[in-house]
């Protein structure tokens, strides 16, 4: 009976969704676990920006704020930018402009705002819908706004054509009278053409376009109206200020009306500085904050946040899984049921705060374990082997990332001892933000200061336990035995790039 309530346990967590979209909307409720204060962050009505890696909750996130806000009587509207127009055709088309590609951009965009608004108002929810069904007219009229953009002939024809005819004709009659005619005919033609040549190109015009979204808005008042756009990334990166300024002159300054925005941190642009002005959003001006999921899941200097966190994430995971497997004989501490000793905070730590990479990593474990209990062994194995199948594969492919990570872990791993370092902030090269984004460099502390020069400022970086776990030896039971320390101190933990390269 134990073994085989062991198995379920193991099932259960195996068959806890990888990501937030497949699940359905009462389950994600119901799943959804804050990290600190960070949901009391994210539901107040000011705009902003939600940066996170993949993998840390963007989405669910978000579709936890939409479940919150529609229970309050708002109106929430999630929007998936991955689904938007034909991403990967005419926005990729580099042989049109940005500023086409942008504005078909926005066009989409305000088509699919547009679809579920309309579905709002003839479900007949809204308190006033005739309101809101002119409002949704008019937000059509200024999104769909077409001119010609060519060149534009202009032809004239003009054409004279007189003909005079006189006739004169004296007879003289038998009974002495006389007659007489005359005939004058004239005629004139004259014809006028214009010709237009050119490309149906849609323009925005941010005026009328500002005044549909607030009669919108005044449409579903006292609810209201959320703006939720997820996977922000995923546009062009050359189009994303154009979006980002729709959002600034037409949405954001609309009373009733809150947008939120998930996002990327290191693919996301929103902000193109012009000459006497400015292209997007200018974060702490137009939007309130950027709050960071990254930075609410880091748990270095607390280890018992970061397990109660998980602890509690996997508990609502599984208790509606196991609700129907095991009705009568339900673990009161899940974790406690499915680990031994030592091995949920191994768990943890390989999971360096990301839910994702903690939830495969704990079900390629429970694989392992099959009816028995997770040990520090099974999370080992199964860190490396998630290291292998989905980061390591993948990094494989960019020559220069790959290249980096491995003078890294060469250089702070293997010579210093550390899984920690230091960088300079904001002086990188592009090959370490694809290594957080790919979740094998996280950043642990930000503006560390150098004491003998407190105007340089560094960031704190960890390398990813996969690519050190080897080390750690396949089934101690002490987890910290071998374990790479943390060092943050300026005068061991700071890295020269360029040295590095250059030197290998």
């Amino acid at each position: 009976m134990a073994q085989a309530i062991q198995l379920h346990l193991n099932q259960a967590l195996m068959r806890i969704p990888r990501r937030a979209e497949s699940a359905d909307r009462s389950t994600l409720a119901a799943t959804y676990v804050a990290a600190g204060s960070f949901s009391a962050m994210i539901n107040s009505a000011d705009h902003q920006i939600l940066f996170g890696r993949r993998g840390t909750g963007k989405t669910h996130a978000l579709l936890h704020l939409q479940d919150l806000a529609e229970r309050t009587g708002d109106l929430a509207i999630h929007l998936d930018l991955r689904t938007i127009g034909s991403t990967g055709g005419l926005y990729a088309n580099t042989a049109l402009s940005p500023a086409q590609r942008g504005t078909q951009l926005l066009v989409d965009t305000l088509e699919a705002v547009h679809d579920r608004l309309f579905s709002y108002a003839v479900d007949g929810s809204s308190p006033d819908q005739d309101a809101l069904l002119r409002g949704l007219d008019a937000l059509v009229s200024a999104a769909t706004e077409v001119e010609v953009i060519g060149e534009t002939e202009q032809e004239q024809t003009f054409g004279d054509a007189r003909e005079r005819e006189y006739t004169a004709e004296l007879s003289v009659t038998p009974r002495g009278g006389a007659r007489a005619s005359a005939r004058h005919k004239t005629s004139a033609t004259a014809s006028s053409r214009r010709k237009r040549t050119g490309v149906e190109q849609h323009r925005v015009l941010f005026g009328p376009l500002s005044r549909a979204v607030q009669a919108v808005a005044d449409g579903v008042r006292p609810a209201r109206l959320w703006l939720l756009l997820d996977e922000w990334s995923s546009v062009p990166v050359d189009l994303q200020p154009f979006l980002a300024d729709l959002l600034r002159r037409s949405v954001l300054p609309a009373r009733g009306v809150t947008v939120k925005i998930a996002a990327i941190e290191h693919r996301a642009r929103f902000f193109v500085p012009l000459e006497n002005d400015y292209l997007g959003i200018e974060v702490g001006s137009d939007a309130a904050s950027a709050v960071s999921l990254d930075d609410a899941l880091v748990f270095d200097q607390s280890p018992e946040a970061a397990q109660g966190f998980f602890r509690e994430l996997f508990a609502s995971h599984v208790r509606p899984i196991l609700a129907s497997m095991l009705p009568a004989a339900v673990p009161g501490d899940f974790v406690d049921a499915a680990f031994r000793s030592g091995a949920f905070p191994e768990l943890v730590r390989a999971a360096e705060g990301v839910p994702r990479d903690a939830i495969n990593i704990a079900a390629l474990a429970a694989q392992q374990a099959h009816g028995g209990r997770i040990t520090l062994a099974h999370v080992r194995r199964a860190a490396r082997d998630w290291y292998l199948r989905d980061k390591q594969s993948v990094i494989s492919r960019d020559t220069e990332a790959d290249r980096l990570l491995g003078l890294l872990v060469d250089e702070v791993i293997g010579r210093r001892r550390s899984r920690t370092f230091l960088l300079p902030t904001g002086d990188r090269p592009a090959a370490v933000d694809t290594l957080c984004d790919a979740r094998l460099l996280h950043i642990l502390r930000r503006g560390v200061v150098d004491p003998r020069r407190p105007g340089r400022l560094y960031d704190g970086y960890a390398i990813d336990y996969g690519c050190y776990v080897t080390l750690l030896g396949g089934g101690a039971t002490d987890s910290t035995k071998h374990l790479p320390a943390d060092v943050f101190a300026v005068d061991k933990a700071v890295v020269d790039l360029q040295r590095l390269c250059a030197n290998s």
